[in-house]
């Protein structure tokens, strides 16, 4: 499998909405889409589920405002999206009416989401993206650290493209912070350097599941910048592509 940098993730994105001819809309509804389903596959809907999202501010965030119509969609109970720093846009404020108009809660207080956590059995981490960088600062300091010190055999984790406070290109950085590792990772368009570390990290009999999302680059985008695009089975918006048990 090849990986690629930060620097080369952001010129695919600018690629795809200049000669590629998408709009930023719809790369986020495919990208959305492509993780409710990846979640899917780890949790299937005939099994109980709540689910908690954890939204950044960025596109990262909006990926996961997508992800929780689709989860929502699909029956699963969102109990909450998380959701602190409002991105005061007209796509960011459409994803919110959309939400609210389906009585998905929208969550702002550190209680809030420490009483969501508690409660649900699937977080999808969809904070930070491949254009982060340093350290995790208030108000996601605390969803950090509940991702860390969660129950693995009660709260299943899905990253959206990559760990959020890992640093893209290196993974995990110790000088930058408290880090988690997930359950499964979702890496949209291609894998990020970082995604190498997943299936390193953790202890021996965990499962951990990656898959690659984003359902809309073409072979010669592929080609120019050196990675492989997945044969996608059917209908489906995800492969994965690997796993550890």
């Amino acid at each position: 499998m090849k990986y690629i940098s930060a620097a080369t993730a952001a010129a695919i994105d600018k690629e795809l909405m200049s000669a590629g001819g998408f709009s930023i809309d719809q790369l986020m509804e495919l990208a959305g889409l492509s993780v409710a389903q990846a979640v899917h596959k780890a949790h299937p809907i005939q099994l109980p589920r709540k689910v908690l999202v954890l939204a950044g501010p960025g596109n990262n965030g909006g990926d996961g405002l997508v992800a929780a119509r689709h989860l929502h969609l699909f029956g699963y109970q969102i109990i909450g999206v998380y959701y602190p720093k409002q991105k005061q846009t007209p796509l960011f404020t459409g994803l919110e009416t959309q939400l609210r108009r389906l009585h998905v809660p929208l969550l702002a207080e550190p209680a809030e989401l420490k009483a969501a956590f508690a409660e649900c059995s699937h977080v999808v981490d969809a904070l930070f993206g491949f254009s982060f960088k340093g350290t995790v600062r208030a108000p996601f300091d605390q969803a950090i650290e509940l991702l860390r010190a969660r129950d693995r055999t009660k709260t299943y984790v899905t990253s959206v493209d990559i760990p959020s406070g890992w640093d893209v290109d290196e993974g995990p950085v110790p000088a930058n912070g408290p880090t988690f590792t997930p359950d499964s990772l979702v890496s949209l368009t291609a894998p990020k350097r970082a995604a190498h570390r997943f299936l390193e990290l953790g202890t021996p009999g965990e499962i951990r599941r990656h898959f690659v999302g984003g359902r809309f680059v073409d072979e010669d985008l592929a080609k120019k910048y050196d990675f492989e695009v997945p044969d996608y089975e059917g209908v489906d918006q995800v492969v994965e592509v690997s796993s550890k048990l």
